[in-house]
């Protein structure tokens, strides 16, 4: 029995130290499509909506930073999602969660799911606390920590920089 706990066990982590370079990728899908989903939210239902709303809990000059975290949430979003420049544009993105999490969040609790009732008509929800918000975070904090992992933009560019450019695209 030891014999064969000790052969998965070096299969597992054997496997284990292949995969782990690729721990940044469901990371950089979830979160890159996560913000882009958000800004495109916000375009669709009129960018004027959300610049209401920045007007209304007193976000100072509401016009341009409600452009500003649009465009923050559609670039961020897509330079995560493709793993370009990330520890760059994980500055922006952390300071637009900071910011909703003080201004919108904070006062709901911790928790993002609050069940208030089961009605006929479905599930109704109560507001969301600061809990994704956290979450977000993390995950742009192990990603600029960590890297962007394989098949990224920022791995392409830093194999351009060790080798040089003709030979990264003669290997490839």
């Amino acid at each position: 029995m030891s014999i064969e706990f000790g052969r998965v066990t070096r299969v597992y982590n054997g496997t284990l130290s292949k995969l782990q370079g690729c721990a940044a990728i469901p990371l950089r899908l979830i979160v890159g499509y996560g913000f882009m989903a958000h800004g495109y939210a916000k375009i669709v239902h009129g960018p004027e909506h959300f610049v209401g709303i920045l007007h209304a809990i007193g976000v100072p000059a509401p016009e341009l930073l409600g452009w500003a975290t649009i465009l923050v949430e559609l670039v961020g979003g897509v330079a995560v999602l493709v793993g370009a420049f990330v520890p760059l544009v994980s500055v922006p993105m952390a300071a637009v969660l900071l910011v909703a999490t003080f201004t919108v969040h904070l006062p709901y609790g911790f928790s993002s799911i609050k069940l208030m009732a089961v009605t006929p008509a479905g599930a109704q929800f109560g507001p969301p606390g600061y809990e994704c918000n956290l979450l977000y975070l993390a995950c742009l904090t192990a990603l600029v920590l960590g890297g962007s992992g394989p098949l990224s933009i920022d791995g392409l560019l830093r194999k351009w920089r060790k080798a040089g450019p003709l030979k990264v695209l003669i290997s490839s």
